[in-house]
């Protein structure tokens, strides 16, 4: 199956080079001339890999940027004529999975977005076996003592978070951070508050999650 290219980019141009080139590769490319038509794509289907630009009419690619990592772990790729430090390190802290900057190679770039695919169909299709705690994340699904759990989204997405992470210490910042998303509103209690949800829904697992006094959370596998 021909892997779904998002191409969000104002220049007509470089939209052109980079869909002849990925097509000839055997990808499905879409493109978004803006960023408000690229939010316009994100709610039409689903996609393998995006290419953003920041500097865009309407909305910027900052902001898609957001608004992707809200509701999709798929790759992106900053395509940007901005090289500053700063901006660069903002790309990465928003969920950006590379930063390269205008010129650049095309065969480069293709090896990088393939890369970026397969090592995220390898998390997809991921599945984690603790001591009686086990979760398939093709599926989505979440088992305790053999028994299914029933999680919210936003439930599961802490818990999947945590056990990525697995024997760190995650502050309530990191955590609204990768699961909320850098513009949330909120604060750190509604960690606090899906923590104790996850915890009555892990029922006898519970223990897996530790509360590290000062510090924030931590998944501790049984040693």
């Amino acid at each position: 199956m021909a892997h779904r290219l998002l191409v969000i980019e104002d220049d007509d141009r470089l939209r052109e080079i980079i869909n002849d080139y990925f097509t000839a590769k055997g990808f499905q490319v879409f493109e978004a001339v803006d960023g408000a038509d690229a939010l316009c794509r994100l709610d039409e289907g689903s996609y393998d890999i995006a290419f953003l630009d920041i500097m865009m009419p309407k909305i910027d690619g900052f902001s898609v940027c957001r608004a992707i990592r809200r509701r999709s772990n798929m790759p992106v790729v900053f395509l940007t004529a901005r090289n500053r430090e700063d901006d660069m390190l903002f790309g990465y802290e928003l969920g950006a999975d590379d930063y390269i900057t205008k010129p650049f190679s095309l065969p480069i770039l293709h090896a990088k977005a393939q890369a970026l695919i397969n090592r995220a169909k390898q998390i997809d299709n991921a599945s984690y076996d603790f001591n009686g705690l086990s979760v398939n994340t093709k599926s989505r699904t979440v088992m305790t003592d053999g028994q299914p759990v029933s999680l919210a989204p936003k439930e599961y997405d802490l818990l999947l978070y945590l056990i990525e992470n697995k024997g760190i210490v995650l502050s309530r910042e990191q955590i609204l951070n990768a699961v909320w998303g850098y513009d949330y509103l909120g604060d750190a209690r509604a960690v606090d508050t899906h923590i104790k949800k996850l915890r009555r829904a892990l029922k006898n697992q519970a223990h897996y999650v530790r509360t590290i006094i000062k510090g924030g959370y931590c998944f501790e596998p049984e040693k």
